[in-house]
């Protein structure tokens, strides 16, 4: 039974899509899928006061290898695909053989298939790729699609001009593959501002009040319009407009004579969309490393670039469906827009990651959403810990609001699994929490090991996760920490020892939260109005407020805002 709300899913998009979404429920698919470059991206999380490099967590491994797997899901596919999908990927096979592109492309095509299923016929689906990958996407999509349901392929310059041109042309675009589901598919066009140039040559005219316009011809260029066909005050012609409209905008003022009377339309400039959008979009710039919507998310892409997808193809009420949502743009920009949403991701640290942005970007007015995948109970806990250790440190991490401290991945091993950082003094410098997570049994030993974390990294307060039951020996050696003194929020115990089960129970770890700052946070965001931001709370001067990294507000909206009006 479709949900009322929204859904943030977490594990493999291609049994959420089967398990959960149902047929034809969804109105716009956005999908950013890895490209098969063969690199590896990492979130890059600053460290507080800069004493030390950012930190690298590989977020995914966008490298691909033909595999037993591989194998076993390539025939999966031809067993059960349409005989069209069936046909080109064997005909890949016998071009591409056993090889990296050929194992991407079989892990793509069966998502495609689900995505297919799950689109309402009045829907439509924008998968963004580069030029690695982006000619043998299409034909996929040509296969599960169909060739005629094809729209556009759009070109973002997604970087600003490149050096490196000693032996190709600089590499500055992606592709977004366009496909409608049917002939019905939404569609409310895209415009973009005026350039100053073409107003200065076309809107020339201006009314008493600076309100500029320009006058635009009455007569129908299609000749073959009886209907349309009358006598307005002497002259016949074939009109635009009907006798009944003609008359009215007659009566306020809309109409300018020429000499032979014929009649030309005030088109006012605040009243017209703009230019139509073309298919090379080069008015969205990149994303800067200090741009304020940054994340430290490698893959993030503008909020412009998807709020001129989802405001083109989808209408409030609709649902927008991300199954590789990554860092959450896309299901931000439709929970501001007002969509419902659905986003998949296969890591805990870009669930993680999207909680606190949606949390951070809109405070009070968050619509309710609920998350699927993760361990609700001990037991999910522990089937998380022996599927995917590193996981189920991560989503422990993140039940304290933490963040990861080391990208295991690389092999490293700091004794340190992550951090919370906050202030709660005058100075500008953090303060630091070490989170160790033990998914075995814990013990006494393990408290005092954190004790020598602690003095080592000069952080004030440790916290020990512990799967299993904490015994009272662990309790006692914690407890011989003492406390760590705030002088404005009081004494906190300098190291504490919570379990899952307590956690999910809903205990708290306890320290200064009131200038926590463990994440860069998301500019607040406000649904009232889409083009406005809202501006910073103001808070009390005692206790200190810090200007935490990531949360500077502006007044000013992140894109220019879009009331464009085309008249072309």
């Amino acid at each position: 039974m479709d949900s009322p709300k929204n859904r943030l899913f977490f594990g493999d998009n291609l049994r959420i899509l089967r398990d959960h979404i149902e047929d034809e429920s969804v109105d716009l698919i956005y999908l950013d899928p890895p490209f098969n470059s063969s690199a590896s991206y990492h979130v890059l999380f600053k460290e507080q006061g800069g004493e030390q490099p950012a930190a690298r967590i590989t977020a995914f491994e966008d490298t691909w290898h033909w595999t037993r797997e591989s194998e076993t899901a390539f025939h999966e596919l031809v067993a059960a695909a349409p005989e069209s999908l069936i046909n080109l990927m064997r005909a890949l096979r016998s071009f591409l053989g056993r090889s990296d592109m050929m194992a991407y492309l079989t892990m793509m095509a069966p998502r495609l298939l689900e995505l297919h299923r799950v689109l309402k016929r009045t829907g439509s689906i924008y998968l963004h790729c580069d030029a690695t990958a982006s000619h043998y996407l299409k034909l996929v999509l040509d296969a599960v699609f169909g060739a005629d349901k094809f729209v556009n392929e759009i070109i973002w310059q997604r970087s600003l001009p490149h050096g490196n041109i000693l032996k190709k042309y600089g590499a500055s675009h992606d592709v977004i593959l366009f496909y409608k589901k049917d002939e019905s598919a939404t569609w409310n066009g895209s415009f973009l501002p005026h350039r100053p140039e073409y107003i200065e040559q076309f809107y020339k005219y201006s009314e008493p009040d600076g309100r500029r316009y320009r006058l635009i011809s009455c007569i129908n260029p299609n000749p073959n319009r009886p209907n349309l066909t009358y006598e307005w005050k002497g002259v016949t012609k074939v009109w635009k407009y009907t006798r009944e409209r003609m008359r009215r905008m007659d009566e306020e003022g809309l109409l300018v004579y020429s000499k032979n009377g014929i009649p030309q339309y005030k088109g006012y400039l605040d009243g017209m969309r703009g230019t139509p959008a073309q298919d090379v979009w080069t008015d969205i710039p990149p994303l800067m490393g200090s741009a304020q919507e940054r994340l430290g998310y490698p893959t993030q892409k503008p909020e412009a670039l998807l709020e001129r997808i989802i405001r083109a193809s989808s209408n409030e009420g609709d649902t927008v469906l991300d199954p590789f949502c990554g860092c959450g743009t896309s299901i931000t920009v439709a929970e501001r827009l007002r969509r419902r949403w659905i986003g998949m991701d296969i890591t805990h640290l870009a669930i993680s990651l999207i909680k606190n942005r949606l949390r951070d970007a809109f405070l009070g007015e968050l619509a309710p959403y609920d998350v699927v995948g993760l361990p609700t109970d001990l037991s999910g806990a522990e089937a998380l810990a022996t599927r995917d250790r590193d996981q189920f440190q991560w989503w422990a991490v993140g039940l304290v609001d933490g963040r990861p401290a080391q990208d295991r991945k690389r092999g490293e091993d700091t004794d340190i699994d992550g951090y919370i950082y906050f202030f709660d003094d005058n100075s500008d410098r953090a303060k630091k929490i070490i989170i160790q997570v033990e998914s075995g049994h814990a013990r006494p030993g393990d408290v005092r090991d954190l004790k020598g974390v602690l003095e080592r990294e000069k952080a004030q307060m440790g916290a020990l996760i512990t799967l299993k039951p904490a015994t009272k020996d662990m309790k006692k050696e914690a407890a011989s920490s003492g406390f760590y003194e705030s002088e404005f929020y009081g004494a906190f115990p300098k190291i504490q020892v919570l379990t899952i089960e307590e956690i999910l129970d809903g205990a708290k770890l306890l320290y200064p939260q009131a200038g926590a700052s463990t994440f860069r946070r998301a500019g607040r965001q406000s649904k009232s109005k889409a083009e406005q931001f809202a501006l910073p709370i103001q808070r009390k001067k005692s206790p200190p407020q810090h200007r935490l990294p990531g949360s500077d507000f502006s007044n000013e909206p992140l894109f220019a805002a879009g009331e464009d009006d085309g008249d072309l």
